[in-house]
């Protein structure tokens, strides 16, 4: 049993039942050890918590900025970033969950510590959006705010998407982008 498979077992139980409602015994359960021997590994929800929400903005953190990288256009980098970042949701929907919905539940000093990797992952969106705005190819007035705009319709994602329904997750990564780029207007 390593900490790695702690850790997905408790992705998986936090997005089953929350944070609140988890407990360290069903994480136990879900690993098959005891109770006990779960604190060999652990010292706490809280500490699981923070190394799950690090290990989901390190893996998002790496990946869109792997993208934001290339030396393509911004509104090419965009598109990709956003198929990426959906994709990524799409294959790690436990760690995800946890990522989006469970960050509220950490104490104050554990939150703290988180904070600056989250604005660092956000920087990376909004630093695209800025090079669009200077390259003229976006005309954005308040690229912070389109980033949480953009960030909370591909979060929101995570709560209705379903792999085996009608559309898979790289059709809806480019209507969402084609509607940001685009908006609605003709």
């Amino acid at each position: 049993m390593t900490r790695d498979d702690i850790l997905d077992a408790a992705a998986q139980v936090f997005r089953q039942k929350g944070f609140h409602g988890a407990s360290m015994s069903a994480i136990a359960d879900s690993v098959n050890l005891q109770k006990a021997s779960l604190y060999h590994h652990v010292s706490s929800k809280q500490e699981i918590l923070l190394a799950l929400l690090d290990r989901a903005l390190g893996m998002l953190t790496d990946h869109i900025a792997s993208i934001s990288a290339q030396a393509i256009p911004p509104d090419q980098k965009l598109r990709q970033m956003i198929r990426g970042y959906l994709s990524a949701l799409a294959d790690n929907a436990d760690l995800a969950a946890v990522l989006l919905f469970e960050h509220r539940s950490l104490d104050k000093k554990t939150h703290t510590r988180h904070v600056p990797q989250r604005d660092a992952f956000e920087t990376i969106w909004r630093d695209v959006l800025n090079e669009g705005v200077r390259t003229k190819i976006f005309d954005c007035k308040d690229t912070s705010m389109a980033v949480r705009a953009l960030m909370g319709t591909l979060n929101w994602t995570l709560t209705w998407y379903r792999p085996e329904g009608g559309k898979a997750i790289e059709k809806i990564a480019d209507q969402y982008t084609d509607l940001f780029l685009n908006g609605l207007l003709r």
